[in-house]
């Protein structure tokens, strides 16, 4: 069983982003207080709200630290693929800085962008399996801006915005759009995430 640790930061979907991860064959554990992470597979930063509140609880919860120090596969979805920037506009605050960029305002209206919406994959292996032209649930005002677009690897048009609405850098990915709420398309994305903690493990 690949264990994943999916980290409370007191807004996140939290059930059901657990119940998606049994369905693709993980064993989600929730983590709301600082702990070592080394023994779990991966870590999923699941998220909706503002960066700004989630990364007060994160600090308040002891969590920064383990999710920074941590050094297999992790996830964010949607404000946890947000915290795993440098800096977000929302609200001035610094986020974890796992990846270097920052956080703006989508150029698009109206806001917040809801609802179903195409992701243009440009290789990524999360999507593998998932047919051209399929469209995932977004709720979002806010989208990452990478120093290095080397690291998007699927986009989304919004108005007048196309954003990264998937990137990945080493051992970090991130989805702007919710999976756990984006039908058998987004198990899959879960799916795929889950098997490559499991050949991480495998290979270590």
């Amino acid at each position: 069983m690949t264990l994943i640790a999916v980290i409370d930061h007191g807004a996140g979907n939290m059930v059901s982003m657990e119940q998606a991860l049994r369905h693709v064959g993980a064993e989600p554990v929730r983590i709301d207080t600082g702990s070592d992470l080394a023994a779990f597979d991966g870590v999923v930063l699941p998220g909706v709200g503002a960066t700004g509140a989630a990364m007060r609880t994160l600090t308040r919860r002891g969590l920064v630290e383990s999710v920074v120090s941590y050094e297999g596969p992790i996830l964010g979805v949607c404000v946890g693929m947000q915290l795993l920037f440098d800096h977000s506009d929302e609200d001035g605050n610094p986020c974890l800085g796992l990846v270097a960029g920052t956080v703006t305002k989508l150029d698009a209206t109206p806001l917040p962008h809801m609802g179903w919406n195409e992701v243009a994959a440009l290789g990524e292996p999360l999507l593998s399996g998932v047919p051209a032209g399929t469209t995932f649930y977004f709720v979002h005002s806010y989208a990452v801006r990478p120093t290095d677009d080397a690291v998007v690897t699927a986009t989304t048009a919004c108005g007048r915005d196309v954003f990264a609405s998937v990137v990945r850098f080493g051992r970090i990915t991130g989805v702007q759009f919710h999976p756990e709420r984006s039908g058998e398309d987004g198990l899959i994305v879960l799916g795929n995430f889950v098997r490559e903690c499991s050949d991480v493990r495998r290979v270590a």
